[in-house]
């Protein structure tokens, strides 16, 4: 059950449907002899910031599973929302509304983790949910990979150009402007006014930056799935501790 810490509820939400196309039951798959969900649970846990760990699925196995890890999954995502056209947004929004209204609680601080970002540190998890709690200005924290690239994008019915006006003449990426890539699955926090409307995060906003370069990985097929599998291997025998908890 979730108890209050200090003055501030804070719920983590893990979503994790079951109809994934790319790879059946996904947040089953194994890497390093567990199934993704755990990851995000374990983090969650060990981080010591979050008052209740609520995995929101549709799957029956996955929640078996949840729970197995110390989850809670006290009722099943509706199929309304577990579509693949669902948004994100959406998922969050639905998934706060029904536990508030399941446990009759009000969350003040929600904590968004995915089973797919998987190169995650536990620090970052207490960073962001800290950073609102220690300034009441802030309406979300999350985390970020720093890049220096250069986007075009495409209206429908216009040429191609560059998203930024810095980007029309290429400098060298010591003195080009910061550009951010957010990585949301990885840790974020918000007030959970804003989820309530549908915004997964809000104007003012404080990033956690990621120092490597493994944050940007997303499990979408099983190729994915493979190399992330060899990664891991690679990281526990050279016991490579700054790229994952």
């Amino acid at each position: 059950m979730l108890y209050k810490r200090k003055k501030y509820k804070v719920l983590c939400i893990i979503p994790a449907r079951g109809g994934s196309k790319g790879i059946k039951l996904k947040n089953l798959s194994k890497i390093g002899n567990k199934p993704l969900i755990y990851y995000p649970i374990i983090a969650a846990k060990k981080s010591g910031v979050c008052d209740d760990v609520f995995v929101s699925t549709d799957s029956v196995k996955i929640a078996k599973e949840a729970k197995r890890y110390g989850a809670s999954v006290p009722f099943l995502r509706n199929k309304k929302y577990s579509g693949p056209l669902t948004t994100t947004e959406k998922t969050l929004q639905n998934a706060l509304l029904s536990y508030e209204k399941f446990h009759n609680t009000k969350i003040d601080i929600c904590v968004f983790l995915t089973c797919t970002n998987f190169f995650r540190k536990i620090s970052w998890v207490k960073d962001v949910v800290n950073n609102l709690i220690k300034n009441k200005n802030l309406e979300s924290s999350f985390v970020v990979s720093k890049l220096y690239r250069h986007f075009w994008h495409q209206i429908k019915g216009s040429k191609p150009e560059k998203i930024a006006k810095w980007m029309r003449d290429y400098t060298s990426r010591q003195i080009a402007p910061k550009l951010y890539r957010e990585e949301t699955g990885l840790a974020c926090a918000t007030r959970a006014k804003l989820w309530r409307k549908g915004k997964r995060i809000g104007k003012k906003v404080k990033f956690v930056i990621s120092d490597n370069s493994f944050t940007g990985f997303d499990i979408n097929n099983s190729q994915d799935l493979e190399i992330l599998n060899l990664v891991f291997d690679y990281i526990k025998k050279k016991k490579i501790k700054k790229i994952i908890y």
